[in-house]
């Protein structure tokens, strides 16, 4: 039986999970109903496997998949999905689920209007499956059009960040419209980089520009911003020791601080290369609570782990006990992942 603390540790996972149905002994019924996790991430590839099968075949699968996610939680689930639309798309044609445009694409139209109607379609996609949280849009902007984690896929609506501004809020707008809280990303920018974080650390050190942190800036200040995702981008200028996810600085001192976020911080998939090759699981998952994150994402589709929430919960537990994280953090994060699900806490 899972105690207080514990309770209060599960809502800050976010957990990727196989299955096209929720069968009894899906390690996810567990983490959702026995521990009380605050996410799940949806997929439709296992990458792992390197398969076309994860979580989605079809609308109605997916809206059966959700309701029973959703019936096995006491708190209600965040239930997330990378649906930025054009090439990160993870409900697409093939599974039976309306075409999409790329940020790029609505970006090059630049018709803020014409934007909202396609986040809308798009959200209105989620919410008929039951997608309560969408992972877009991304805010990068588009200044290496040839960096392979974001130019290349074309996730960026605009080198320009009042037309990032622009096309991010008409994006934000349409889906709140339909009842889907989002994500902006990838703080503090991504889009200068060279490499990927899929594959490895990435220094932004001599790339990044302040101006990346414009949409953040604006978006924030019009109150319409549910979570920011962290990246797992290392930048000297703003941390010398820990990239952004791991980094009090950035996630505290910056986006806290000077911005004056006070939504969900979520970090980027904490399974990434960036991250597992160079920090134990342990200490990043730590060390991610210390810098500020209030929702730890495991896409558990890099490397799959059954455990891996129940693994982060009892380090968790550990370091409230040992004195590194104090129980009142904990609460100030709960409280936030609450306030986000429009729960009383």
């Amino acid at each position: 039986m899972m105690d207080e603390l514990e309770q209060k540790l599960a809502q800050m996972i976010v957990v990727g999970f196989r299955g096209l149905a929720l069968d009894a002994d899906n390690p996810v019924v567990a983490d959702v109903a026995e521990r009380g996790v605050g996410g799940v991430v949806i997929f439709s590839r296992d990458m792992v496997l390197d398969s076309p099968v994860r979580n989605v075949a079809s609308p109605m699968q997916l809206r059966a998949l959700c309701a029973a996610l959703q019936a096995q939680a006491r708190t209600p689930l965040l239930i997330t999905i990378d649906q930025e639309g054009g090439r990160v798309a993870r409900l697409d044609e093939q599974r039976g689920f309306p075409p999409t445009v790329s940020a790029q694409a609505l970006g090059e139209q630049d018709d803020p209007a014409h934007t909202y109607a396609a986040a809308a379609a798009l959200a209105r996609t989620l919410a008929a499956a039951g997608v309560n949280h969408n992972l877009a849009p991304v805010v990068d902007l588009n200044l290496n059009l040839e960096g392979p984690a974001i130019g290349k896929l074309g996730r960026s609506f605009s080198a320009d960040p009042a037309a990032v501004v622009a096309h991010a809020r008409a994006f934000i707008d349409a889906h709140h419209a339909q009842g889907i809280t989002t994500t902006i990303k990838h703080f503090p920018g991504h889009g200068s980089a060279r490499g990927d974080t899929h594959k490895g650390l990435v220094d932004v050190t001599d790339t990044w520009q302040p101006q990346e942190l414009a949409p953040y800036r604006a978006l924030i200040a019009t109150g319409v911003v549910d979570t920011v995702m962290s990246a797992h981008v290392f930048n000297a200028r703003l941390d010398p020791h820990y990239p952004a996810t791991l980094s009090p600085a950035m996630l505290t001192g910056l986006l806290r601080g000077e911005l004056g976020f006070t939504g969900v911080i979520m970090t980027d998939d904490m399974g990434m290369k960036a991250i597992t090759a160079h920090y134990g699981f342990a200490e990043a998952v730590v060390q991610a609570v210390v810098a500020g994150a209030d929702m730890l994402t495991f896409g558990n589709n890099l490397e799959y782990d059954p455990a891996v929430a129940a693994r982060a919960i009892a380090i968790l537990r550990q370091a409230v006990a040992g004195g590194v994280l104090s129980e009142q953090r904990i609460d100030a994060s709960v409280a936030r992942i609450l306030a986000l699900k429009g729960v009383r806490g």
